[in-house]
């Protein structure tokens, strides 16, 4: 009886334990505003800029700032979460990724999706793409930045 007892106190101390290393993070709207301002000049160069606010096991909160569109991409395990913070985009998803090539990681990159369904998105709204989902943003002549939250697929 008491090494079911021990066995029990021991199994609800793990979760506690693991807790206690573990701490809120907030990431403050003046900084976040700053540093989407400062990817904004390296997206004209490129076409496309981004940063990582915070990187945990089981997701990552990340910056995108885009000035052109992007090519079509899957990705393999993780679904992507996008709160537009700027501009407006055309998402593209589901269809066929044209010129696929597949990396090392499991992510599928290509030039353009053929026979996707497109909707407009824009500032202030949430987009959810589950992993396996071909996706593409197509951009009008305008910036588009999002946070993008990635969420990593649990086995």
């Amino acid at each position: 009886m008491k090494l079911i007892s021990f066995v029990m106190m021991a199994a609800l101390a793990i979760p506690c334990y693991a807790l206690q290393g573990s701490k809120a993070e907030v990431f403050p709207s003046k900084d976040v505003a700053s540093q989407l301002s400062a990817l904004v000049e390296k997206a004209k160069a490129s076409g496309s800029s981004g940063a990582t606010l915070g990187d945990y096991k089981s997701h990552a909160i990340k910056l995108s700032v885009r000035t052109g569109s992007g090519g079509a991409e899957v990705h393999g395990h993780y679904d992507d979460i996008f709160v537009v913070t700027q501009g407006q985009a055309t998402l593209v998803t589901g269809g066929t990724v044209l010129d696929a090539k597949t990396k090392a990681d499991g992510e599928i990159t290509g030039t353009k999706i053929q026979d996707g369904t497109s909707q407009t998105i824009v500032k202030g709204d949430v987009v959810h793409i589950p992993a396996g989902t071909p996706h593409q943003l197509l951009l009008h002549g305008e910036t588009f930045s999002a946070i993008i939250i990635k969420v990593k697929e649990t086995q």
